[in-house]
């Protein structure tokens, strides 16, 4: 009974905010009464809404009263603690720094059990029971605890953001899309959500096969180390035969060829294996961002997803094994010939013939594939002349700086007509077609400039998707604007990251399928890399954004 009357005690003179016996009591005019410093603290939270309120019954008060400390209970708490009561021991359930806390407690709060983020708020077994229960709230959507509630709510309305703006690509609120996105392309969250888990599981899609290639690259490759040393083995065997037969003089010979031979193999192997071994580093690399994809796949929390997928969704570039073209086994045999037709030949016949065998040894090579280049110097070695055809160019774009420079204006241009140009968009290509491997460099000013490559047959009258950079399989587009980039191919959008820049370089593999784009500033940045198939020539476009924006082709050489 003792023990019941402490504790009794113990909850009437403690501060329901602090849990501790009241230190500076004050009574609040409706008769509840808590430490001065903790209600003062309370009330300064809410001191924005002008609204002041009991923490314990919720009864509000205006304007805010007047705190003055209770002398009488003051005096009853001082002689509590001289008969040696404490403050209530410390629940393991509370919440610790940690911890995500109940929005719902007062004073001290629990450990949240789940997060709410149709309210948003998190909420302790107590007040989570409502969720269970109440059948409103039976559908709101309850995650695990988290402290990242407050990015679910819209910072200009104060309101959950369940919408998503394709324009601007951010979430928003409902307020929003009839606000400042109004006339923007939105759509709802788990709508938005739904469009990049399909892109998510293609790019998945694309990594498997990527795995599969590269497993089938590895596997060939090491046969080919395995038929080399084969070759080079039965060359060595069938040299030292023949050497065996010769005189004295020639022997010396063998020995020569032989360490050429093994001098070879090790080089050829050497190279066959050091790309072996980067098409294994990128599988383990492209199974590891397989598995951060299907971990991001699973979020719950559908603007986390959002927020997190353009920085997960990249690959990095690709080791190009495409172009690897395996000779057939004759490795070593021409050399083993060469040396059979001096077993029957005078040592002056011997002598005339080294230089035979020694090249022949030499031209042992296995085709790998040429490295892309890595520093903009290498870049520049590809770079080439690219101009601007005026039989293309919309009427409303002026080219100058001999026809290098594009800029977009209100007035038409005295152009003739001619088929090949576009009409809808405010789109031009380049006179010159695009093989092999090119290099160039596009410099903008304005709001931004769609640097594109295209089909030479892609559609020019009229304002279609068949005629846009980007929206067809006959051109690939990169979006630039003043802080963001965007590419699209066959109108599927990817988010680019990567820092702001007015020139960006384009390089272009066309036999190998390679199209890669770069920031251009105080140091080159990958932006984007495609790897596909090019079945035509390819000619570099420009896509103006509004009205006195410009582009130019850059002079690099």
């Amino acid at each position: 009974m003792a023990q019941k009357g402490d504790q009794l005690d113990r909850e009437t003179f403690s501060c329901s905010i602090c849990l501790d016996l009241l230190k500076d009591p004050v009574t609040i005019p409706c008769g509840h009464s808590y430490c001065m410093r903790c209600i003062k603290d309370f009330w300064d939270e809410e001191n924005q809404k002008k609204i002041y309120s009991c923490p314990q019954c919720r009864q509000t008060f205006a304007p805010r009263p007047v705190l003055v400390k209770s002398t009488m209970l003051a005096a009853l708490v001082e002689q509590l603690k001289k008969t040696g009561l404490q403050a209530a021991p410390a629940d393991h359930c509370y919440a610790g720094p940690e911890d995500v806390a109940c929005d719902v407690c007062t004073g001290r709060k629990l450990k949240a059990l789940k997060s709410c983020l149709t309210c948003p708020a998190s909420y302790c077994e107590k007040h989570l029971q409502s969720h269970y229960h109440a059948a409103p709230l039976k559908k709101h959507k309850l995650v695990d605890p988290s402290e990242k509630l407050q990015e679910n709510i819209c910072s200009c309305h104060d309101e959950v953001m369940k919408m998503f703006c394709r324009t601007d690509q951010q979430s928003i609120c409902y307020l929003c899309s009839v606000d400042e996105h109004k006339g923007h392309d939105t759509v709802s969250a788990a709508a938005e959500r739904t469009e990049r888990q399909r892109e998510l599981e293609v790019s998945r899609q694309n990594i498997q096969q990527r795995i599969q290639d590269r497993e089938k690259d590895v596997k060939m490759l090491q046969q080919e180390v395995e038929a080399v040393s084969r070759s080079a083995d039965k060359a060595v065997e069938d040299s030292e035969k023949i050497f065996t037969e010769l005189i004295r003089l020639i022997q010396k010979r063998s020995s020569d060829v032989k360490q050429q031979i093994r001098s070879q193999q090790e080089t050829e192997v050497s190279r066959v294996k050091e790309l072996q071994e980067k098409l294994e580093q990128e599988i383990t690399e492209l199974k590891r961002k397989d598995a951060e994809l299907k971990q991001l796949s699973h979020t719950e929390d559908h603007n986390q997803f959002l927020h997190n997928y353009p920085s997960l969704s990249q690959l990095s570039p690709s080791t190009d094994s495409s172009s690897i073209n395996i000779r057939p086994l004759r490795y070593f045999e021409d050399m083993t010939a060469a040396v059979s037709e001096l077993r029957d030949q005078l040592q002056d016949i011997l002598m005339e013939k080294w230089t035979n065998i020694s090249l022949t040894v030499a031209e042992v090579d296995v085709l790998l594939p040429e490295p892309e280049p890595k520093t903009r110097a290498e870049f520049l070695k590809y770079s080439c002349e690219i101009t601007l055809d005026p039989n293309t160019a919309n009427t409303h774009l002026l080219l100058s700086e001999g026809n290098r420079k594009a800029t977009l204006m209100r007035q038409k241009q005295s152009y003739s007509r001619h088929p090949d140009r576009f009409t809808g968009w405010s789109q031009v290509l380049s006179r010159e077609s695009l093989t092999g491997r090119c290099y160039w460099e596009v410099e903008w000013r304005g709001v931004g400039v769609y640097v594109a490559v295209a089909y030479k047959n892609i559609s020019r009258a009229g304002n279609s998707n068949e005629c846009l950079f980007g929206c067809n399989d006959k051109s690939w587009m990169l979006n630039c604007h003043t802080d963001s980039y965007t590419f699209r191919f066959n109108h599927v959008s990817t988010p680019v990251s990567g820092p702001g820049s007015s020139r960006v370089g384009v390089y272009l593999d066309h036999s190998a399928g390679i199209l890669s784009f770069y920031t251009i500033s105080e140091t080159m940045t990958p932006l984007h890399r495609v790897q596909t198939t090019f079945t035509q020539p390819l000619y570099a476009g420009l896509r103006l954004y509004d009205y006195g924006v410009t582009a130019e082709l850059c002079k690099l050489k």
